[in-house]
């Protein structure tokens, strides 16, 4: 190491020395400086805390109502008034597609009705039914029906004064009653809301069947000698259209339309010449057999039993 350098570090150090030494005494105080500070210090806390509490003074003397209760709130609870039993909190699961409202697999159904017929105009066929159906699943029910008609017909004046003026006669027939066995299917069901308050479940049903019908013609080309009893007749297929509404899941009302096609033999309009001849019941009745058709509209109720039933599929 050459002289210049050593030279250059002991100017170094000593500068460095000399530094730290004007420091230290920039940063040393006396006794009356000391004291000086410290009274200054004391004054500005006294007048700190006495314009702290002249404030709080100051804010009880003239009301201050939002520091009274910003104090009265964070000292005590709120209290929530007293308004009778608290509410219950209700969790109710809500599915998209809900189960059906009333199901009707294995129940029993029986159904009194009313009805009145729609296609002869000159005899009204009044009559009480009743039903009985067991339903196989919820949508396919076996049963029977049957129809009482006796007693409850009646014919139009019309009729009486046609034939008695312009000699027509329109031979009407009389039923006594109607039995019938039948299959039931429900392709569609429904809900519908009335007043903007009620929800009504219903449901279109198809009804066929096979049964009979006992009738008699009426007489009226030659009443003084003839008369007729009643027979059976076949009645096939015997369609139906309904329509039911529940009331509740075992009471309904329902409306129904209902075709009874049987075979008749009506009364002859031919009278023979002589007292034997009308008086043969040979010639009382046509040779040949008329297709007649028997629409019966019908309005009723149905109760199922049992009452109540239970689901046995998850929803």
């Amino acid at each position: 190491m050459t002289k210049s350098r050593i030279v250059a570090w002991l100017v170094l150090a000593l500068g460095t020395q000399v530094s730290a030494l004007a420091a230290a005494e920039d940063m040393s105080f006396d006794l009356e400086e000391t004291e000086k500070a410290g009274g200054e210090a004391k004054v500005e806390a006294e007048g700190g805390a006495e314009g702290e509490a002249g404030a709080e003074g100051g804010a009880s003397a003239e009301g201050d109502l939002i520091g009274d209760l910003a104090s009265e709130d964070a000292t005590q609870p709120n209290a929530a008034p007293d308004s009778g039993p608290k509410p219950t909190e209700v969790s109710e699961e809500i599915y998209a597609v809900q189960q059906v409202y009333a199901l009707r697999n294995n129940r029993i159904e029986l159904m009194p009705s009313f009805g009145f017929s729609l296609n002869d105009p000159f005899v009204s066929h009044n009559n009480v039914g009743v039903g009985l159906n067991y339903w196989i699943t919820n949508v396919l029910a076996v049963g029977a029906n049957m129809n009482w008609y006796q007693g409850l017909e009646s014919e139009s004046e019309l009729n009486f004064h046609v034939r008695r003026s312009a000699r027509l006669a329109t031979r009407p027939t009389e039923f006594q009653f109607g039995a019938s066995l039948n299959m039931t299917y429900v392709p569609v069901y429904g809900k519908f809301a009335m007043f903007e308050r009620y929800i009504f479940q219903w449901d279109a049903y198809l009804m066929g069947g096979i049964g009979i019908m006992k009738t008699r013609p009426v007489p009226v080309v030659d009443p003084t000698y003839r008369s007729f009893d009643y027979t059976y007749k076949l009645s096939i297929l015997n369609p139906a259209l309904g329509l039911r509404v529940f009331l509740t899941k075992w009471l309904t009302v329902f409306a129904e339309m209902r075709v009874y096609p049987y075979l008749e033999k009506l009364e002859n309009l031919r009278v023979g010449l002589g007292e034997e001849k009308r008086a043969n019941k040979k010639a009382w009745l046509d040779s040949s057999s008329t297709l007649v058709f028997n629409v019966v509209a019908s309005v009723g109720m149905t109760i199922y039993f049992p009452f109540t039933f239970d689901y046995k599929l998850p929803k």
